[in-house]
């Protein structure tokens, strides 16, 4: 259970860090949606370890292989499968840990549910799964151009560094200053701090986490449902699904909570003909269902859990241990996880877009 996301437009996720593959399962993708191959292997190259001296060594190419659904190019309506082979895994820098619980990892946790686990890498629960995420959301963020919907995520703060730029700068703007240093924040002054304090703790054999901001713009009114399917929560699953996040908040989100409502309210008015919001407080989403103005949000990470110093920890036999961890492990995820948020945003703009009616590209 649990390696499935979405109601028409799924992603059915499989495979292990350390095994021969991983891949997914597509389904409900619309029939005729011209596929841009480059566009899924660019986002793919985001996310991949070993892209830059701040992410972890481990060195994959991450070629996605499409097995079915996809004809002459376009989808065929059909599931589409694919598969991501493993090039670069060393299952021995594991071996180590075969019987010990690594400190705020799955081990222990999996151990109890399952009577087993697979201690290289992680197995099912390593970071390496969402790679499957982003080949889904690449698709679905394709389908989504076609009604001009566009989503955006950058690095906003690492530990307590955070962006500090011009906010009149459009998402075009802000993408390419984003995308031309591997911390992937849009201010290239705070972003040098970022890339300097995180290669001073990954020389220190420490880790650091942080914050990612995603709008998503163009999304129209009228999308999630009342109760127990609201927009906001549907994309809150969405992110805390994601490995080592530990926070979400949409709109004006907890700082809200220091305003009057006077305050808060964002007040209507007719914008030549169009209905719109003078502040956006609501971010985006008000009753569970999307109002038509931009949509945003922050995902908060923790710190990588393995981390190259010692730790007191106990193995399967509930014996005291000191664990002094090996292998190759990102020193602060966050920025190999904007595509992914950008990507579990997409799955779920695109399922409420089916759910209210049928797509024909």
């Amino acid at each position: 259970m649990g390696n499935t996301f979405g109601t028409i437009y799924k992603l059915t996720s499989y495979g292990e860090s350390h095994g021969p593959m991983i891949g997914g399962v597509i389904e409900g993708c619309p029939s005729g949606l011209k596929i841009d191959f480059n566009a899924i292997q660019h986002d793919l190259d985001r996310r991949k370890p070993g892209q830059s001296k701040v992410t972890t060594d481990r060195k994959e190419l991450d070629i996605v292989e499409f097995v079915s659904g996809i004809y002459n190019g376009e989808s065929t309506g059909a599931p589409i499968n694919f598969i991501i082979k493993n090039k670069d895994a060393k299952s021995k820098d594991y071996s180590d840990m075969e019987t010990v619980f690594r400190p705020s990892h799955a081990d222990y946790s999996y151990h109890e549910k399952y009577g087993n686990r697979d201690h290289r890498g992680g197995g099912r629960s390593s970071a390496r799964e969402t790679a499957n995420r982003v080949v889904a959301g690449s698709i679905a963020k394709q389908i989504l151009a076609h009604y001009k919907i566009d989503i955006f995520a950058y690095v906003s703060s690492v530990g307590e560094i955070v962006t500090e730029f011009d906010k009149n700068l459009s998402n075009q703007e802000l993408r390419a200053i984003s995308e031309s240093n591997i911390v992937r924040c849009p201010d290239e002054t705070i972003a040098n701090k970022m890339i300097s304090f995180i290669e001073s703790i990954k020389s220190n054999g420490d880790s650091v986490g942080g914050q990612i901001f995603c709008t998503i713009s163009g999304a129209p009114a009228g999308l999630g449902a009342p109760v127990f399917d609201r927009l906001h929560a549907d994309l809150g699953k969405a992110m805390l699904s994601i490995n080592a996040v530990k926070g979400f908040e949409y709109g004006s989100g907890f700082e809200g909570t220091k305003m009057l409502g006077s305050q808060h309210n964002d007040e209507f008015f007719n914008d030549k003909g169009n209905l719109r919001t003078k502040s956006n407080f609501s971010g985006g989403i008000q009753g569970g269902i999307s109002n038509g103005e931009e949509i945003y949000f922050k995902v908060a990470f923790k710190p990588v859990a393995t981390i190259l110093s010692s730790q007191n920890t106990v193995n399967e036999s509930g014996d005291n241990v000191i664990l002094k961890a090996k292998g190759r492990h990102d020193p602060c995820v966050v920025p190999r996880a904007v595509p992914i948020v950008e990507a579990m945003a997409a799955l779920v703009i695109v399922d409420h877009l089916l759910l209210n009616r049928t797509v024909k590209l």
